[in-house]
């Protein structure tokens, strides 16, 4: 494999639903939590309309850390834009540069970054910097200021890139006081037969920010990678899979863990690949 570009992907996509787990498994990513037979994960109520689905409130009566929005949520806002805008967006998946502080050959993650000064009407990009994350939140590349590839200028200045994050700050799931500067993270994970890939390699975590959004771009011949949600007990209460184009999870980095499990390709694959787009939501103030 020689970069990014040799992964295209499909836009095909799965209707998306809630999951409950209905067996009794032993899951590595959820750090060895064994759940009982027929638990129900997730300890919020989650009910799917015809737009998005959103994660409502417990029995408390206060509103659930985290939103799954459907894809009709993106693609409602996308499709007031030109479909060009669009499809260069996503075809930037296809020219990330390797992550050089993931230790793998063949390299397995690409990935760009870019800063942005966020707010109702406002996106405004930021000086390029290194990426920072503390230690008490990533134990595998916390301390360490990583410095990747910035967004291409297309990509920031473009109409998709612009639309999306204006519609996830309209969704953000709580108050948005103090928030004024988002990071942005275009991020290619693949696997081989050979070798799986690994969307979160500090494992179950906090980022460090107010709000993370994760939206999936894209996915080929890809098996795994699923999404799970934790209170910060690290009781698991929510997990899904991103399967369709625009699928994603809002949650509020302050109240809930999250962790994805490895991915690897379908069988008779050579290569499985997973395009996501990150985006966090923060203070200025904040080192990042």
């Amino acid at each position: 494999m020689n970069g990014a570009r040799d992964c295209p992907l499909t836009s095909a996509g799965c209707p998306v639903r809630p999951r409950w787990t209905r067996r009794e498994r032993q899951v590595p990513w959820c750090q060895g939590t064994q759940l009982a037979r027929g638990e129900r994960v997730m300890s919020y109520s989650f009910a799917v309309g015809s737009g998005d689905g959103t994660a409502a409130g417990g029995a408390s009566g206060q509103p659930a850390p985290f939103t799954h929005h459907t894809p009709a949520l993106l693609t409602a806002a996308l499709g007031r834009i030109p479909p060009d805008s669009v499809a260069e967006f996503t075809g930037s998946w296809n020219d990330l540069p390797a992550d050089t502080h993931v230790a793998a050959d063949p390299p397995y993650r690409f990935r760009r970054y870019g800063r942005f000064r966020v707010g109702d009407g406002l996106l405004e990009p930021l000086p390029h910097v290194p990426f920072f994350q503390d230690r008490a939140v990533n134990k595998v590349h916390g301390g360490v200021a990583r410095m990747f590839a910035p967004l291409d200028g297309g990509v920031a200045q473009g109409a998709a890139l612009r639309t999306v994050v204006r519609t996830l700050w309209e969704h953000l799931p709580g108050p948005r006081t103090g928030i004024d500067t988002c990071g942005i993270h275009q991020i290619r994970v693949t696997a081989t037969p050979d070798a799986e890939g690994l969307p979160a390699p500090e494992g179950v975590h906090q980022d460090g920010h107010c709000y993370v959004a994760q939206v999936l771009i894209g996915r080929a011949d890809v098996r795994g990678a699923e999404s799970c949600l934790y209170d910060l007990d690290r009781t698991p209460v929510y997990r899904a899979s991103l399967e369709s184009p625009w699928e994603t999870i809002v949650l509020d980095d302050r109240r809930v863990l999250h962790g994805v499990s490895p991915l690897t390709p379908t069988p008779g694959a050579r290569t499985g690949v997973r395009d996501m787009l990150l985006v966090d939501f923060f203070g200025g103030d904040v080192r990042r």
